[in-house]
């Protein structure tokens, strides 16, 4: 049981992002909800859903013990009183590279529980390396939403 409380989601997502660059599972942990519909997808991975697949997803990733940096940069964040979204951009490198490696686009939501903030879906992809300029939409044709 999670026994860390979480005053506010950004302190919620400090934790998750501090736990990510120490490869600290039990950290990791700590910052989920802990309920069994908590999603994660990393990046090009399946939806992962309950916290044993998100629990062994995590064991995986850190297996190799510390390896990545991350700089969190274009926080967006709506929120209400039970529920946070917050979508950013992460810069990760490894610790001795003076330049980043990959940018990623991610997506977390945090709900507010009765032992405080927590998170309840983690959902990360890679920044395309050319973003395409949007068409304009033909004559007639509706804009592709999805």
């Amino acid at each position: 049981m999670n026994t860390l409380i979480y005053g506010n989601s950004r302190d919620c997502e400090i934790a998750f992002y501090r736990a990510f660059e120490a490869a600290d599972l039990s950290a990791m942990m700590a910052v989920w909800a802990e309920e069994d519909d908590i999603v994660c997808v990393h990046p090009g991975g399946p939806r992962l859903t309950g916290i044993e697949a998100v629990r062994e997803s995590w064991r995986s990733i850190f297996a190799g013990g510390p390896r990545l940096r991350l700089r969190m940069t274009q926080p967006l964040v709506t929120s209400t009183l039970q529920t946070a979204i917050h979508t950013l951009h992460e810069t990760l490198s490894a610790p001795h590279e003076a330049r980043s490696r990959v940018s990623m686009i991610a997506t977390n939501i945090y709900l507010r529980t009765q032992r405080g903030w927590r998170l309840h879906l983690h959902h990360a992809s890679a920044v395309p390396e050319h973003p395409q300029a949007a068409e304009p939409a033909e004559a007639g044709m509706p804009p592709i939403l999805h």
